[in-house]
C-alpha cells in the first residue's frame, strides 16, 4: 500500500509540474509519444527474455504493491507442520511420515497448512529434505547442502524477473530518446511554418525525453527495486525450513529445532514464543483428539 501512494504521489506531482510548465498543447501530446515508449519498452522486454521470465517481470509489478505473500499466519503453518513432521519421525522413525512426504497434495498434515502446500519450491524442498535423510541417515548434512543449493536455484530464479525489469529502466531514457528523434524529424519536416507551431512540435519531441528519463528513474527502475526486496523477503520462508530441517537433522529435538526457525523470521512478521507454543499445544490435543 506504501508504493501504491508513492507512486501516485510522484504521478501526480509530476503531471502537475508538466501541466503548468507545458500547458494543455503538451498533454494532448502525451498519449503518443507515453504509447510510443511504452509499447517499444514492453517489445524489448518480450525480445530479451523468454516468456516465463517476462511473464514474472510483469508480475513484479503487482508484487511491488502487494509485498512479500508470506505473514505471520503463514509462518505459524509452517512451523506447526515442521513441528508435526519431526515430531513423529523422532518418534516413530521416518517411516511414520512417508505419506506425507511422497504424496503431499493429498496429506493431512499438508492440508493444514494450506500456502505451504500450494508453493511448490518449498513444498519440494521440505519432502525432498525428509527423502535424503531416510536415504543416508548417517549423514544429514547432505540435506542441508541439497537445500542450500535449491534455495540458491529458486532465488536465482525468480530473480531474472527483476534484472529483467532492470534492463528495461536503463533501456527507457535511451527510448525516450529515439521518441524526441522522431519528434525532432517531424519538425524539420515542417521547417517553414511558423514559429509558433515550430516550438510546439519541438516541445513535443522533448516530451519523449522526459518521459523516459521520468519512466526510468520515477516508476520502473524503483519498482524494480522493490520487486527484488519482496523476492528476498519471499525467500525467508525457504531459508526457516533449511534451518528447522538442518537443526533436526544434527540431532536437536523438535522444539528446540522449531526455536531456530523462529528465530530466523522477520521481526515484522514473527510470531512470538507465545503464539507457537500455543498453536503446537492445539495441534497436539487434536492429533490426539483424532487417534482416539
Amino acid at each position: 500500500m506504501v508504493q501504491l501512494v508513492g507512486l501516485v504521489l510522484v504521478i501526480a506531482i509530476v503531471a502537475a509540474a508538466l501541466l503548468v510548465s507545458g500547458g494543455k498543447g503538451i498533454l494532448h501530446a502525451l498519449p503518443l509519444e507515453l504509447g510510443l515508449i511504452a509499447g517499444a519498452a514492453l517489445g524489448t522486454l518480450f525480445i530479451g527474455n523468454s516468456t516465463r521470465v517476462a511473464r514474472d517481470a510483469l508480475a513484479g509489478f503487482g508484487k511491488a504493491m502487494n509485498g512479500s505473500k508470506w505473514h505471520t499466519e503463514d509462518y505459524i503453518a509452517l512451523l506447526s507442520l515442521l513441528y508435526d513432521l519431526t515430531s513423529r519421525a523422532r518418534k516413530r522413525g521416518l517411516v511414520a511420515i512417508e505419506d506425507d512426504i511422497e504424496a503431499p497434495e493429498t496429506s493431512a498434515a499438508f492440508a493444514a497448512a494450506p500456502t505451504i502446500r500450494d508453493d511448490v519450491d518449498t513444498r519440494i524442498m521440505i519432502c525432498d529434505a525428509f527423502r535424503l535423510m531416510a536415504l543416508d541417515l548417517n549423514n544429514p548434512a547432505r540435506a542441508e547442502e541439497r537445500m542450500d543449493r535449491m534455495i540458491a536455484a529458486v532465488v536465482e530464479r525468480r530473480m531474472r524477473g527483476v534484472h529483467a525489469l532492470h534492463t528495461v529502466a536503463d533501456a527507457l531514457p535511451a527510448l525516450g530518446i529515439v521518441a524526441a528523434v522522431l519528434g525532432i524529424i517531424r519538425t524539420m519536416g515542417a521547417i517553414n511554418q511558423s514559429p509558433t507551431i515550430l516550438g510546439a512540435m519541438i516541445a513535443t519531441a522533448l516530451l519523449g525525453t522526459f518521459l523516459g528519463v521520468f519512466l526510468a528513474y520515477g516508476v520502473v527502475g524503483p519498482i524494480a527495486s522493490r520487486f527484488g526486496q519482496v523476492v528476498e523477503e519471499e525467500a525467508n520462508v525457504l531459508d526457516v525450513s533449511r534451518a528447522v530441517l538442518s537443526a533436526y537433522g544434527s540431532g536437536l529435538t523438535p522444539r528446540a529445532a522449531i526455536e531456530i526457525g523462529r528465530a530466523m523470521i522477520p521481526a515484522d512478521v514473527q510470531p512470538s514464543l507465545e503464539t507457537i507454543d500455543h498453536a503446537l499445544q492445539a495441534q497436539r490435543f487434536e492429533a490426539r483428539r483424532v487417534a482416539a
